[in-house]
């Protein structure tokens, strides 16, 4: 059947219309509701596109792969062409030395990723029906335009871990990497989620919370209606500040800021404002299952302000929306004294040159290793009571 497939690529989000598009992306929302995952939504993607924060000047170029059957489409895939590797969470950084002192140009290179977005999810969107198949295709014109035009490689990063099978299965090459997050075990409170906690750690938590909220303000949780324009100029001053410190300069626009406005019943903004003056404050997005902590900032510190924002308030939100998880993005072993516990995340790479191949694929070997013990060692160190722990640990 794959070779009924018709592959294409477009240069704009927009000129796939977005029925089609998120009849791939987020099949689920025929039935109504929210998607699954925020991210790959053609609105997200578009917004990102229209604000200027992908495309001309930034490093990434869109080429949104198509596969269509008869000129039906029936599958899609974000992608870009990279001429550098930032705002991936992913690092090759050290593959690209390698390959260039060799003499080889390892950019420009092919990303299947949503930008600047470390969210596991689905990568190769597919209509519902046509998974498996959608996958072959999508993955078979990666690798060919990766070869066709002489790049160096194609990488779907945090994919989930049935393409990263599907993925394999063509030659592609497999690393894991290790986020936290929160799982919910049927709270009816926050407080119940504490008592399953060591008491120690419970201690410790509820302690870290009274000091974070004596920070002399109030702390909301605002999404929908209750989201005000002005709170965009807020967080986009608190985003500019992380960005500046974290990556040298913000990676999204002002403009991506005004563009969620549109998005606010999807968003859930915790702001933290003293004197009425907002001086903390966390985005999140709102999935069908899951909250999806994105970014953070503020112009005053408080103690513990940080966390209480970004990772007790989230838990807490998601509790009494009944959400299975939080997600509170890449990295952190902080997150794990939260209640946050190691996941496994995927990502799979197509390497042409063979030599490169064989030596990214010897450190991968290696690497996916160290990644299973750093989880299983990780996941011991929680600070759920023994019998708890073990199955948040299976939960992950």
């Amino acid at each position: 059947m794959r070779e009924e497939f018709e592959i294409r690529i477009h240069a704009h989000i927009s000129d796939i219309s977005e029925a089609d598009w998120d009849a791939c992306a987020c099949p689920e929302t025929a039935e109504g509701g929210r998607p699954f995952d925020p991210f790959t939504t053609h609105r997200f993607l578009n917004a990102l596109e229209r604000s200027g924060s992908v495309g001309p000047g930034t490093g990434w170029t869109a080429q949104h792969l198509v596969a269509s059957i008869e000129g039906e489409l029936v599958a899609v895939a974000p992608l870009y062409v990279k001429t550098h590797s930032q705002g991936e969470y992913v690092f090759d950084h050290a593959w690209a030395d390698a390959y260039e002192r060799a003499g080889g140009n390892y950019y420009p290179k092919l990303q299947g990723a949503v930008p600047f977005t470390p969210v596991p999810g689905r990568r190769l969107l597919c209509r519902a029906g046509l998974e498996e198949v959608g996958r072959a295709a999508l993955l078979q014109g990666l690798a060919q335009l990766t070869v066709q035009n002489g790049l160096s490689s194609a990488h779907l990063t945090f994919c989930n871990a049935q393409e990263a099978e599907a993925a394999k299965d063509q030659g592609w090459l497999h690393r894991t990497g290790l986020q936290f997050h929160w799982e919910n075990r049927g709270y009816g409170s926050f407080d119940d989620f504490l008592a399953t906690l060591a008491s120690r750690k419970r201690k410790a938590l509820r302690k870290e919370r009274e000091k974070a909220q004596a920070f002399g303000g109030t702390i909301r949780a605002l999404t929908g209606a209750e989201i005000s324009e002005a709170h965009w100029e807020a967080m986009w001053a608190f985003y500019q500040d992380t960005g500046a410190r974290k990556w040298g300069r913000p990676y999204l626009t002002r403009a991506f800021f005004d563009a969620l406005h549109d998005m606010r019943d999807d968003i859930l903004l915790i702001v933290a404002e003293r004197e009425g003056r907002p001086v903390a404050g966390a985005l999140n997005f709102i999935g069908r299952d899951a909250l999806f902590g994105r970014y953070w900032g503020c112009v005053e510190d408080h103690a513990f302000l940080h966390f209480e924002l970004c990772y007790h308030q989230a838990t807490d939100w998601a509790i009494a929306q009944g959400l299975a998880r939080v997600e509170a993005g890449a990295q952190g072993e902080h997150k794990l004294a939260r209640g946050y516990l190691p996941v496994t995340t995927h990502s799979v790479h197509f390497i042409a040159h063979p030599g490169l191949r064989r030596a990214v694929a010897d450190y991968l070997e290696q690497e996916r290793a160290a990644v299973a013990d750093d989880v299983s060692e990780l996941a011991e160190m929680g600070p759920f009571k023994v019998s708890s722990q073990a199955g948040q640990a299976e939960a992950g």
